[in-house]
């Protein structure tokens, strides 16, 4: 089971690192005014959902305690972003407080993950 789990975990890891990626790439464009949210940033949201909903039923099902109201804060930040990707994906261009958002609820994530204990 723990071997599944840590396959679960590098995938988070990789849908995290697309939704990033994503968007520190588009930094640049952002400050012209012509980011937009690209395939590897809705496809990464998608893959965090995904593989974190499996992670908390992998980890209940290895009787390992899970963090209910973590988890849903997390979950509650992460349908967030991805609504905001999936309503804007089509878009040339995205506002730059959106997009900022966006970076900014990601990061936001991050820390909820790592910090909280």
């Amino acid at each position: 089971m723990d071997v599944l789990i840590n396959v679960f975990v590098a995938l988070h890891i990789i849908g995290i690192a697309s939704l990033l990626g994503g968007f520190l790439t588009q930094m640049k464009a952002m400050g012209a005014g012509t980011a937009r949210f690209g395939p590897a940033m809705l496809h990464g949201a998608l893959m965090m959902l995904i593989t974190g909903v499996a992670l908390v039923g992998l980890n209940q099902a290895d009787d390992q305690t899970v963090n209910n109201i973590k988890i849903g804060i997390k979950m509650a930040v992460l349908v967030v972003i991805l609504g905001l990707v999936y309503v804007k994906r089509d878009e040339e261009t995205v506002e730059k407080p959106l997009f900022g958002a966006v970076g900014g609820l990601t990061v936001t994530n991050i820390f909820i993950a790592t910090v909280w204990t």
